[in-house]
């Protein structure tokens, strides 16, 4: 496997803040306690395509192995992220909406000080495949829009309680809106509208975008849209501390920028330029 530029660039600015590194054929090594770790995270849908192509970059950089987990930052559903750390499942690493890693912080599942913003992501709609793309450009027509869809669905995380309340709400809508909305829990907002059980979706762009079978819209309207920011934290006692924390240092660095712009987030380290 070739090195990525992003994850060579990266390991030499970590060599430039103290561990060690050389080169070794076509691999680089961390000599230092993150070294051979298997890494334990759980992540949110939000970053998750973005993650999935940096994931292997990491791993061959460093020779550490990454178990990954999905399920939301928030909710009820047997996959959700304090749901499975209530039950002890072990992770070293959360990727998730910040405002709920915060909460696990508070409740002293996280380290104290070591959430680290990594992207913005902004709420999308989606229509399936081939289906008329209704105007959102503007905020009386979004809102016709949603009156005029036969049926709209949403996740149970971040986005969908926004949209399923505070946006319903700005709009003027919840109570006409609520006979045809669907909360989506465990299964992605753009499989359901691709399988035609939703006119419209809602959801995160970066999470609507891996999804085969729909056509994106666009963003929500400016006056009506939420920008989610997801973050990565250290989890209370995690076993593999500093491994994680190297992923989340690469995460977040400029040289993972790019993957995650193209996934439909905005890099928080682009915006810190």
């Amino acid at each position: 496997m070739k090195v990525s530029s992003a994850a060579k660039v990266f390991a030499t600015k970590v060599f430039a803040t103290g561990l060690v590194l050389f080169w070794a054929g076509a691999t680089f090594f961390w000599a230092d306690a993150a070294w051979s770790a298997e890494v334990k995270v759980m992540i949110s849908g939000g970053l998750t395509a973005a993650y999935n192509k940096l994931v292997p970059e990491f791993e061959h950089a460093t020779e550490n192995k990454v178990v990954t987990m999905s399920g939301p930052s928030m909710g009820t559903t047997y996959n959700a992220i304090p749901v499975r750390l209530a039950r002890g499942e072990p992770a070293d690493v959360l990727i998730m909406v910040g405002y709920a890693l915060d909460e696990l912080i508070k409740q002293g599942k996280a380290e104290a000080g070591s959430r680290v913003d990594i992207a913005l992501s902004p709420i999308g709609v989606a229509v399936r495949a081939g289906q008329p793309k209704p105007d959102i450009s503007t905020t009386e027509s979004f809102k016709r829009a949603l009156l005029a869809a036969k049926s709209i669905a949403y996740s149970d995380s971040a986005s969908g309680v926004y949209v399923g309340t505070e946006m319903m709400q700005k709009l003027g809508i919840l109570d006409v809106m609520k006979p045809k909305s669907h909360k989506i829990e465990a299964d992605p907002v753009g499989g359901v509208v691709a399988r035609g059980d939703a006119e419209l979706g809602f959801q995160q762009i970066s999470e609507l975008i891996p999804v085969k079978g729909i056509d994106i819209v666009g963003p929500l309207p400016p006056e009506v849209q939420k920008i989610t920011m997801f973050s990565a934290g250290i989890v209370t006692g995690a076993k593999e501390a500093e491994a994680g924390r190297a992923l989340i240092r690469f995460l977040a660095s400029k040289d993972a920028a790019p993957v995650i712009e193209k996934s439909g987030l905005d890099p928080v380290a682009v915006r810190a330029k």
